[in-house]
């Protein structure tokens, strides 16, 4: 019998300029742009095969559907799956771990030489008319920053930690980096393992890429940003609880440390009283690091594998 397919929030993957067209060769398929949580049950009534990036798939969702035994996350996060209550249904759950790597970690310097260089600040004041008015011939609005000689502080050096530490190399700074598992240094000059405070304290950059678990939820907060020096900048484009919003919107607007830009945040979209929307020279962006259409090419193709050798009978990158 052929599958059911279920797609269940695919805008954001697919705003259409990719194609669903090859999951077609597996069974009748459907496509939800956009799903509300709470109707996820109603939109995949009768699904065999089931897609999700990021609606919620609780237990007392899964039990209203008896025909699943799918569920792909087009994603490497699958904390939206209940992967137990799936398990004990006999249901298998797979994630696709390593699309996104080059574009996460190009979007940690997007953000970085934004904080270093302020691009689009200069930009609008040219386009004011600012320069034009200025005496001078190199007009400036604020202190320029360079990266070279600066050390980039990586928590967690998992693929994305050290591509973003491999570009840092070429930039010439010093990396440092803290991890469980300390294990293949990479040949850079200076590089060295550090414990997460030491790397608070040395670093003028911090990029986190971490993953969300009990230990690391909260890891940056109000005693961890003493730490940090009043020059450095904190980058964050893994996971938004890693930081405690309001210590870190405090220290910003304290100037307690120099500036802040995430992608991701504890919630999302933002509650309008975000602490961190709006603090003093913080950059906050809408969860796009990931984004870029080769990385969702990559992603969705993942995805279809995924679905393949599960129907083959040789389930890969089960959760």
């Amino acid at each position: 019998m052929p599958a059911k397919i279920v797609v269940l929030d695919g805008y954001c993957i697919n705003p259409g300029d990719l194609s669903w067209d090859a999951l077609k060769d597996f069974g009748s398929v459907m496509v939800f742009d956009r799903t509300v949580a709470n109707q996820a049950a109603v939109c995949a009534a009768d699904a065999t095969i089931l897609l999700t990036s990021k609606t919620p798939l609780p237990a007392d969702v899964l039990v209203q559907l008896p025909m699943l035994r799918y569920i792909g996350v087009i994603g490497t996060g699958y904390n939206n799956v209940d992967v137990e209550a799936a398990r004990r249904r006999g249901v298998t759950v797979t994630n696709v771990p390593t699309y996104g790597t080059a574009s996460v970690a190009q979007f940690v310097f997007a953000l970085l030489l934004e904080l270093c260089n302020n691009v689009k600040l200069h930009a609008i004041a040219v386009q004011a008319g600012e320069w034009a008015r200025s005496p001078d011939w190199s007009f400036s609005k604020v202190p320029l920053t360079e990266l070279s000689g600066k050390v980039m502080g990586i928590v967690g050096f998992g693929r994305i930690g050290r591509q973003t530490a491999r570009i840092a190399d070429a930039f010439d700074m010093r990396v440092i980096a803290t991890d469980v598992q300390q294990v293949e240094s990479p040949p850079y000059s200076g590089f060295r393992w550090a414990s997460f405070e030491e790397l608070l304290r040395e670093s003028d950059v911090v990029s986190l890429h971490s993953p969300l678990s009990p230990e690391t939820r909260g890891m940056i907060n109000a005693r961890t940003l003493m730490l940090m020096k009043p020059t450095a900048f904190l980058i964050n484009t893994s996971r938004g609880p890693l930081v405690v919003e309001q210590d870190l919107a405090d220290a910003l607007n304290a100037g307690r440390i120099a500036g802040a830009a995430v992608d991701v945040l504890s919630t999302e979209p933002p509650a309008e009283n975000n602490a961190l929307v709006g603090a003093r020279n913080c950059l906050v962006t809408p969860h796009i690091a990931w984004a870029t259409r080769e990385a969702r090419a990559r992603l969705l193709n993942g995805a279809i594998q995924n679905l393949a050798a599960f129907l083959a009978g040789s389930p890969r990158n089960v959760v």
